[in-house]
């Protein structure tokens, strides 16, 4: 089976491509490979993860080309424009990449009979439920960036896998856990927002559970993420904790006591209800405390590029 990924330099698409290849991400482990009947160690995935500059996705003759030549059975699209504040001030930037460019994935992969997988976000919700989202609730994104990711849903065909997840951290790439532990010793105070819950996802976790998705071609919106639901302070205090840190350092503020001020407005409840897969009987994420434990441990191993600590 041949794969083409895009996004495969990021920080989910790293490990995308480890999965698919029958390796454990930094911060897996075995049994986190949701490996689909049949699917080892040995996968038989031919992989192709061109970069940008080889395939900008917004440019549709450079995305139809190079599709035609490759011929893939599935596309794993998790390329996108992810600087949630700066797609305010760059809206057509923004609908360019992450709407257009999956309309050209979507075009691409019609012409030649693949499978299309759409990476998403819990920023598609407008944060006022008080219970977690079920893939069949309505959307409604209150930033440029949620906007642009669900203009890229409505793009992908009939049949395509849309993938929802929330509030990634792996080894690659900046997230909360490694902003975190740059800043784990000292005295000062470290101030993280606590109004706003979601679901923190551990990539390392996440990718396998891609991977089986796109390779048994399971169509519609699944939500995936790690169990459980944690503020961003709630998180930063648990990495200090298991890092050896001292988790009193970490101050809660409001959204509103932000300094500077976010340009882009975020949900304040965006917690995802993994329902498609649980009621699908496919396998669960494990909680984010243990996707949070495996993390620090493969950020301070000396195996990891720059993980030493």
């Amino acid at each position: 089976m041949k794969v083409l990924l895009t996004g495969g330099r990021g920080q989910l698409g790293r490990d995308i491509a480890l999965a698919l290849s029958g390796r454990i991400p930094p911060g897996g482990t075995r049994a986190s490979l949701h490996r689909p009947p049949g699917l080892d160690r040995q996968t038989g995935v031919e992989l192709v993860a061109p970069d940008h500059a080889t395939m900008p996705v917004d440019n549709r003759l450079a995305v139809l080309t190079l599709v035609s030549e490759l011929r893939p059975d599935v596309i794993i699209h998790s390329a996108a424009m992810t600087a949630v504040d700066a797609c305010e001030s760059a809206p057509d930037t923004a609908f360019q990449v992450n709407a257009l460019g999956t309309r050209h994935l979507a075009e691409a992969a019609s012409r030649v009979g693949a499978h299309l997988v759409y990476i998403s976000t819990d920023y598609v919700f407008d944060g006022r439920s008080r219970r977690p989202y079920r893939e069949w609730d309505d959307p409604g994104p209150l930033s440029v960036y949620g906007r642009s990711k669900l203009a890229g849903e409505r793009e992908c065909p009939f049949g395509a896998t849309i993938v929802r997840t929330a509030w990634l951290a792996g080894v690659s790439g900046a997230n909360l856990v490694k902003a975190t532990l740059e800043q784990g010793t000292g005295s000062t105070p470290l101030r993280f927002v606590d109004d706003q819950r979601g679901s923190p996802t551990f990539t390392a976790d996440l990718a396998p559970a891609v991977c089986t998705l796109a390779l048994e071609r399971l169509p519609g919106v699944f939500h995936v993420t790690n169990g459980g639901e944690a503020t961003r302070f709630e998180v930063a205090r648990e990495t200090l904790a298991l890092s050896g840190g001292d988790p009193d350092r970490v101050v809660p503020i409001t959204t509103a006591e932000l300094d500077p001020p976010r340009a882009a407005q975020r949900p304040e409840y965006s917690v995802l209800d993994n329902a498609a897969l649980r009621l699908s009987g496919l396998p669960l994420l494990p909680d984010w405390h243990e996707g949070l434990e495996r993390l620090i441990a493969a950020l301070g191993s000396p195996s990891v590029e720059g993980g030493t600590r």
